[in-house]
């Protein structure tokens, strides 16, 4: 009797037992439980991937064939140098008419907010932003057509432009580099909010195990006082209305080459050309650009940033050579851990310089610190490619193309190394 009841009890914690099971198991699909839980335990794996194998800094460069060394300027170059190799690239920009008297203190309605998901930054912002101008839509919508895998930890500004293009035509869409805090509120005098890419934080809990805590974000600008010297900013991190100084937004904002996405309406076109001046032409914003990263690199010769923008600026008028020389002052000085996942400048420079093994240095640290990273990957397996390593590369084209299906750069590497 003793026995059937035992049984009978055992029976029924194991019929308990399945249909809690079960019942996690639901829950754990329901997407927004799913997508924590993942997010959770990516966290806790690149932590412990961390913990056993430390990234470290980001690498210095390495030596130079001596016979490569007399044929470039030094790595140590100054800006003057540097702009004297790339004269062919400078060009008299149009003089910018002289700005128009605006308020003290403008505050625009802001859109409704909206708290990112994991990674999810760019889309989250930029949705708010596309609300401000009455779109219905959510982060969800824009991260399924520039960020299908919700694991991708970058968006770059292209891909926010090109989904308003694509998907928001009704708007114009622009993004110029080498911003300053003038021109942020001339805008937002003129009714247009601004997003811009900056750095940030990470917060601890999700910070890896010999994290410097240099993370990358994008933020969303309504509004401005002159008085106490602050932006109003709609961050989809830390919350809405927030209040942020002058000097330390230029701080944050330096590292990403003062990049600024504008949406606006086709009534507002004259405004915005007006306000940008000769920053309107792109290449000319480009030379700004340059001319200022310069300037700051005179002006503070160990700031790694103002050598990093030297080096992107440089990079867009394909002085390649240069830009390495730029970028490996900056490495010099010291550059945040995660510099690689959201600016890819230094994998053209050394890749079109032909230092190679550069390259593959970067790359294999980038993989490091963000193993899913699409371009690192596309850049390893160029790197690799060089080196003679078809198979090896042919791999790591895959391995982009794994992290970001459809990646047009991927498939045309992939397609090149396979035909040749």
């Amino acid at each position: 009797m003793n026995g059937r009841k035992n049984w009978s009890n055992f029976t029924g914690i194991v019929i308990i037992g399945l249909l809690l099971t079960g019942a996690v198991f639901v829950i754990v699909q329901i997407p927004s439980i799913h997508e924590r839980l993942t997010w959770r335990l990516e966290v806790a794996s690149t932590y412990l991937r961390s913990a056993v194998q430390p990234a470290g800094a980001l690498p210095t460069a390495l030596p130079t064939a001596p016979a490569n060394q007399t044929e470039t300027p030094s790595p140590t170059a100054t800006p003057a140098q540097i702009a004297t190799a790339t004269a062919t690239a400078a060009f008299s920009p149009t003089p910018t008419s002289s700005p128009t008297p605006i308020p003290g203190r403008v505050v625009l309605d802001p859109p409704e907010y909206e708290k990112q998901k994991p990674n999810n930054c760019g889309p989250a912002t930029f949705g708010m932003y596309l609300r401000y101008y009455g779109w219905k839509g959510d982060q969800s919508a824009i991260s399924e057509v520039i960020k299908p895998l919700s694991a991708d930890r970058n968006v770059n500004v292209e891909e926010l432009i090109y989904y308003a293009r694509n998907h928001a035509g009704w708007l114009k869409s622009e993004y110029r580099v080498g911003g300053d805090v003038n021109l942020l509120r001339q805008l937002l005098a003129a009714g247009i909010p601004v997003v811009i890419e900056e750095s940030s934080l990470v917060d601890q809990q999700f910070a890896r195990a010999d994290d410097d805590f240099w993370d990358g974000h994008y933020l969303l600008i309504t509004g401005y006082d002159d008085n106490a010297q602050t932006f109003i900013t709609q961050d989809a991190y830390r919350g809405p209305n927030l209040e942020v100084s002058y000097t330390e937004q230029d701080k944050r904002w330096q590292p990403f080459n003062r990049v600024y996405i504008l949406l606006f309406t086709p009534e507002q076109s004259s405004t915005v050309q007006t306000i940008l001046g000769s920053d309107w032409d792109a290449k000319t914003n480009r030379q700004n650009a340059l001319d200022k990263a310069q300037a700051e690199t005179q002006s503070d010769p160990k700031n790694a940033f103002s050598w990093f923008n030297l080096g992107s600026n440089l990079v867009y008028f394909e002085s390649y050579t240069e830009a390495a020389l730029a970028y490996d002052t900056a490495r010099q000085i010291s550059l945040p851990q995660r510099m690689l996942r959201y600016q890819f400048g230094p994998f053209l420079a050394y890749f079109h310089s032909g230092r190679t093994e550069d390259l593959l240095a970067l790359t294999q640290y980038a993989l490091k610190i963000t193993d899913n990273s699409e371009e690192a990957w596309l850049w390893q397996g160029w790197a690799l490619y060089r080196m003679g390593k078809k198979l090896e590369a042919v791999d790591a084209f895959n391995k982009a193309l794994s992290n970001h299906p459809g990646y047009e750069d991927a498939l045309y590497a992939l397609k090149f190394a396979q035909s040749n």
